[in-house]
C-alpha cells in the first residue's frame, strides 16, 4: 500500500464488482496515492430463486474472487458485504410491485439511489474512509454550492442516467475515476498492467437478479399463483375493440412488439397497460407517440429546484438507451411537467426521466403518466403550455 501520499489523498472505499471497470478504477486510485479499500457487495443469490442459468455477474463467486485477487496483487484490503436482505426488501419488492401495477421498473437506478450508496457510505464511515468510488462512466464536480453529475467522456458508455437519484450528501464523498476516460483506454490500462483475464472477461448487461434475462419467469416464481390470476386478459384497441387474449398484463411492457402471440396484419405494439381490467392496449407505432409526460419523486442536481423558473429547456432521456429529446420542463410543486418539442415514442411509466443541461444532469424522477396525441410544445404559446 502506498503510504507516502495517502495522508494527502485520503482513504477511499471502492465498490468492486469483479469486472474490468471497477477493477481499473481501484487500480488507478491506488496508483494516484489514495489509500484504497475494496468492497464487493453481495446483493442476490440467484440459485435460491429457482433460475435455470448459472449465477453470473456482480454477485457470483467468480466475480467476488476476481475482485479480491486484484486487491491481493496490489496489497490493499478487500471486504465482502452481504446486503441481500436490504436489497431484496427494497429493490426486488419494488420490481415485483411495479410490474403488478402495470409499470416497467428500473431496478438499477433504485439500487444506486437507495441501496448501494447508502451501504457504501455506512461501511466507509466504519472503516474511516473519506471517499467512496465506483467504476461508473460519469463525472461529479462542486459548483455554486451544488454537487453536479455530468456525462462521462465516452458517451457510448455514459452512465449518468443511472445516477440522477444519488443525493447531494452522497455525491459530496463520491469519486468517479473513469469519468474522463474511454472504454478503449480502460482495456489499454488493464493490458498494460497484465490483467488479461479482465480484458477477456465478458461484460454482463442483465439485471443482476435476472441473469437469464427472463423477467416473466422471475415474476412467475416470485408471485405465487400469478399466472392463474392474470391469464386470459384481453388485447384491445384504443377504442375498446377486443382483438384476442393474452397471458396476463404483467408480462408486457410499453413499446413491446415481439412475443405478443397475435397477428393483426400490421406491426402491433403495446401502447398501454390497464392492470385494473387486465387489458393490454395494442396499436401501431404512431400510437406510441407522446408529447407530454409527468415526472414525480424528483431528485434535483444542478439546481435545488426549477420551480419559478418558467419553462426550462433540456434534453430529456426517457430510458437508459435513449439519446434524449429536446423538451421544456416546468416544475410545479414536487412534479415536473415535460413538454417535448417533438413527439417521442414509448414513454413508459415506471422508468426514469433524466433532464440534461448540456452535459450536466439537472435532475430526474420517475415517469408517472404520459399524454398521447397533443400538439408539440413548439407550436404552442408558453402561456397555454403553463396553464
Amino acid at each position: 500500500m502506498n503510504t507516502n501520499t495517502s495522508d494527502t489523498k485520503g482513504r477511499v472505499l471502492v465498490a468492486m464488482s469483479g469486472g474490468i471497470d471497477s477493477s481499473v478504477a481501484a487500480v488507478l486510485l491506488h496508483e494516484q496515492g489514495y489509500e484504497v479499500v475494496g468492497m464487493t457487495m453481495k446483493t442476490w443469490d440467484y440459485a435460491s430463486a429457482g433460475g435455470s442459468k448459472k449465477e453470473t455477474g456482480c454477485c457470483s463467486l467468480d466475480s467476488i474472487n476476481d475482485a479480491r485477487q486484484i486487491a491481493v496483487e496490489l496489497g490493499f484490503p478487500h471486504y465482502i458485504i452481504d446486503i441481500r436482505e436490504e436489497f431484496g426488501d427494497f429493490v426486488i419488492n419494488n420490481f415485483t410491485d411495479e410490474y403488478l401495477a402495470g409499470r416497467t421498473p428500473n431496478p438499477c437506478v433504485l439500487c444506486n439511489t437507495h441501496i448501494k450508496w447508502d451501504a457504501l457510505l455506512r461501511r466507509a464511515d466504519q472503516l474511516g474512509c473519506r471517499f467512496i468510488a465506483t467504476g461508473h462512466y460519469a463525472n461529479v464536480r462542486h459548483e455554486e454550492g451544488r454537487y453536479i453529475v455530468s456525462k462521462g467522456l465516452d458517451e457510448n458508455k455514459d452512465q449518468s442516467y443511472a445516477l440522477w437519484g444519488v443525493s447531494q450528501e452522497s455525491l459530496a464523498r463520491t469519486l468517479f475515476p473513469l469519468g474522463g476516460m474511454r472504454k478503449t483506454e480502460i482495456y489499454d490500462e488493464a493490458r498494460r498492467r497484465g490483467f488479461t483475464e479482465l480484458v477477456n472477461k465478458p461484460e454482463s448487461y442483465e439485471i443482476c437478479f435476472i441473469p437469464d434475462n427472463d423477467y416473466r419467469g422471475f415474476l412467475r416464481r416470485r408471485v405465487e399463483g400469478l399466472e392463474a390470476r392474470v391469464a386470459g386478459g384481453e388485447f384491445i384497441m384504443r377504442d375498446g375493440t377486443v382483438l384476442g387474449h393474452h397471458e396476463g398484463y404483467p408480462f408486457y411492457t410499453i413499446g413491446q412488439r415481439k412475443g405478443l402471440g397475435i397477428a393483426l396484419g400490421f406491426p402491433a405494439y403495446v401502447t398501454e397497460i390497464r392492470p385494473d381490467t387486465n387489458q393490454v392496449v395494442l396499436g401501431n407505432f404512431d400510437d406510441l407517440a407522446s408529447t407530454r409526460t409527468l415526472v414525480g419523486k424528483l431528485n434535483m442536481g444542478k439546481f435545488a429546484s426549477l420551480e419559478g423558473r418558467g419553462l426550462v429547456p433540456s434534453q430529456t432521456k426517457i430510458r437508459y438507451n435513449h439519446d434524449g429529446s429536446p423538451a421544456f420542463l416546468e416544475q410545479i410543486g414536487d412534479k415536473i411537467h415535460v413538454y417535448f418539442e417533438q413527439a417521442v415514442h414509448a414513454v413508459t411509466p415506471g422508468q426514469a426521466a433524466v433532464f440534461y443541461d448540456g452535459q450536466d444532469v439537472l435532475g430526474g424522477g420517475w415517469i408517472e403518466r404520459h399524454v398521447i396525441g397533443e400538439v408539440p410544445v413548439s407550436s404552442l404559446h408558453p402561456a397555454v403550455v403553463t396553464s
